[in-house]
């Protein structure tokens, strides 16, 4: 669902990004400090907004957002409720219309020891603009299935080069179907609403027809709700990392239903040597890799892909770099 850049600021400071409007669909994140300079992200460009909604590279030109600008833009992204948004400003972020997502630091307020009631005295916003990229699992697909099956796939990247965007066009395309293998029911657990980019429950993003989506609930309590309530053909998760989190892909595994997910890492050696990790892999739960990375000019893409052999439990690449495509 399209939504204008500029609407999701309060009318009064749309003028500061007249620019960067025109340039939608290169912006990634926008950041916002009390008396810091403004930060716009194309990619791996950093640049500075100047208070008439100019670019410049000279950060004493820069518009600075004081406490009241800052107010202001808050309580329009919470439409002018900021009770009706205290679950999620726990989380330290808030999913708005169009699946931007805006991460919040300010003042916590604790609830108990280990949990947090809301943040107050915002402080900071980094709002990193929603960019579906139909079509940019299409490269990955012949790696994806054999035989028109699916691979259980475990995408492998950096933070920023685009696990979130292949992991979600990848979901669209396997609840459509595709050249390589029928449409199969997705079940999507969706803990940080960046995969569907869920606004009050409906996802903003395009996951084909055949997906159902668990919004903003954790990982591992997720993936054991949808396999008893949904009966999906395949589950999707993003960014695997707890030990509960590796034990319920285990548990979905043994109950046959399919896998794609992603973690943090560098490269397979990286991702081997996490707690849990190397036992998964070893096991063959997972059976294809994608390595992404970032090129000069900030393009995402595909570093490598690594296939299990049965035999031996053996790893093997079966695509360098930038030949399963990039995005």
């Amino acid at each position: 669902m399209e939504t204008s850049l500029t609407d999701i600021f309060p009318e009064s400071y749309r003028m500061y990004f007249r620019t960067a409007q025109g340039r939608a669909e290169q912006v990634s994140e926008i950041r916002l400090r009390i008396g810091g300079p403004a930060i716009l992200m194309e990619g791996c460009r950093e640049v500075f907004l100047r208070e008439d909604g100019a670019y410049t590279e000279h950060m004493e030109q820069a518009w600075r957002p004081d406490r009241q600008a800052l107010g202001e833009i808050v309580s329009h992204l919470c439409q002018y409720s900021l009770y009706a948004y205290e679950d999620e400003l726990r989380q330290g972020y808030i999913t708005i219309e169009g699946g931007h997502r805006v991460g919040i630091v300010g003042q916590a307020v604790q609830e108990s020891a280990n949990s947090i009631r809301t943040i107050k005295h915002i402080s900071a916003l980094n709002i990193r603009v929603a960019h579906q990229i139909l079509g940019a699992a299409t490269p990955v697909l012949p790696y994806v299935y054999r035989r028109g099956s699916m691979r259980n796939t475990l995408i492998v990247s950096p933070p920023g080069c685009g696990k979130t965007t292949l992991l979600r066009d990848l979901v669209r395309q396997i609840s459509s179907g595709n050249t390589y293998g029928p449409a199969r029911t997705v079940g999507v657990v969706d803990e940080r609403s960046e995969i569907a980019g869920c606004y009050m429950g409906q996802p903003q993003n395009d996951l084909g027809p055949r997906s159902d989506v668990l919004d903003a609930c954790p990982k591992a309590l997720g993936m054991m709700m949808l396999l008893r309530s949904m009966s999906p053909a395949v589950l999707a998760v993003d960014e695997l990392g707890s030990g509960e989190e590796i034990r319920a892909v285990r548990m979905a595994a043994s109950c046959g239903v399919s896998l794609v997910a992603t973690i943090h890492g560098m490269d397979m050696q990286d991702v081997q040597g996490k707690p849990g990790m190397g036992a998964l892999l070893s096991e063959g739960i997972f059976t294809c890799v994608l390595v992404l990375k970032r090129d000069r000019q900030g393009r995402c893409r595909v570093a490598q892909v690594l296939h299990r052999r049965q035999a031996g439990g053996v790893w093997e690449e079966v695509a360098g770099d930038g030949q399963a495509g990039g995005f």
